[in-house]
């Protein structure tokens, strides 16, 4: 069914000019692209505040940093680890959202006079989120640096929450047993969707007859494939909502996990608003994991994040602290909230990976079930 598309201008002279180079009809990886990244309108180049607690920030969703503050002080237990275990003194962050995260992970690492001359590189294409960055880093801001592109080389630790989920995927679309790319044609002043004929396929066939809408994920794999090629000595952490393959194409799983936020609601329709909320699909961590081993680094665990921030010390961090953020604290770790549902992968160079096993994959690994 078509929908009016409500959307700036910018955007939507982008938009249609990449339609009618692709004669009329764009694969929903390329339409999410400029949903999000179009420099003219797209989602995370605009000014909108994104992040935050309440929605009467302004803001779309919450990630963890923003949730308790306990969460980049757990993460930081297994940077600290990880700094020492490979003998390094960077940090890098992938998409840092207001740079919460990298403001609780420096204020612990640099009370530690071990990590005095850490140094922290922040990779963020949102001009607008830099900004964010800055002034929530003032305190740091003698040992934070922003890239725009990546080095050949890269040592040390990368940290990557909620970054996964937004890069953009491509829809399959089973229909009478027959595979379809979904993508997006205009119609009139409406975007609908459109299906055609596909040699493509998803990694694992679902169960069953019925019709069938995934996603697959070569951005998200080739950018672990980029970062894998790069990373010299160091470990890479990945935190974010999704699943194994094999729970990833389970046949109940049939309307895919493609999700939109804004104002901290929910909605399955990309094809509204665009430009003015977030796109994002659940991530399949089976592939993230072989793209990596697949460029030569090692899996070092994967687990719930409720098993991996208590490994890190979560609990005893909260004890700590007072009723309401240990009850906010309580929300990374609960089944219902973000505790089961969001994952968090690690690998590591061959070089760097023996010799040491992190803190937090010490209980409850579960990397048997990628």
């Amino acid at each position: 069914m078509p929908t009016t598309p409500t959307v700036s201008d910018p955007l939507q002279a982008a938009l249609q000019r990449a339609l009618a180079e692709a004669s009329g009809w764009l694969p929903f990886d390329r339409f999410m692209a400029l949903a999000l990244y179009a420099p003219e309108g797209g989602y995370y180049a605009g000014g909108l505040p994104k992040f935050g607690a309440m929605p009467a920030s302004g803001s779309d969703f919450v990630t963890a940093p923003e949730l308790s503050p306990l969460f980049g002080r757990a993460l930081a237990v297994q940077v600290a680890q990880a700094l020492t275990a490979t003998d390094t003194l960077d940090v890098w962050e992938f998409g840092a959202g207001t740079g919460a995260l990298a403001r609780q992970v420096l204020d612990a690492l640099t009370a530690d006079e071990r990590f005095e001359s850490v140094r922290y590189h922040i990779v963020e294409l949102s001009g607008s989120l830099r900004e964010r960055q800055r002034e929530t880093l003032q305190v740091h801001a003698g040992r934070v640096t922003w890239a725009d592109t990546w080095p050949a080389r890269l040592d040390g630790v990368v940290l990557g929450n909620e970054v996964l989920d937004a890069m953009p995927v491509q829809l399959l679309h089973r229909v009478g047993g027959v595979w379809f790319e979904r993508g997006v044609a205009a119609e009139g002043d409406a975007w609908a969707w459109s299906d055609r004929p596909t040699t493509l396929r998803p990694p694992v066939e679902p169960e069953g007859p019925h019709d069938y809408l995934t996603e697959i994920h070569p951005q998200a794999e080739a950018f672990v494939k980029s970062l894998a090629a790069r990373l010299a000595r160091g470990a890479a952490f990945f935190i974010d909502y999704g699943f194994p393959e094999r729970e990833y194409y389970h046949p109940q799983r049939h309307m895919g996990t493609l999700m939109c936020h804004q104002g901290h609601r929910a909605d399955g329709n990309p094809l509204a608003d665009v430009g003015a909320k977030d796109i994002t699909a659940h991530v399949n961590f089976t592939g993230i994991a072989l793209a990596a081993q697949n460029a030569g680094q090692q899996v070092l665990g994967y687990a719930t994040q409720a098993r991996f921030l208590i490994n890190c010390g979560l609990v005893d961090l909260a004890s700590a602290a007072s009723v309401a953020e240990r009850a906010q604290a309580m929300k990374l770790l609960h089944e219902h909230e973000m505790g089961e549902l969001f994952k968090v992968l690690a690998f590591a160079p061959e070089a760097s990976a023996g010799g040491w096993e992190p803190l937090g994959f010490a209980h409850g690994d579960r990397t048997h079930t990628l």
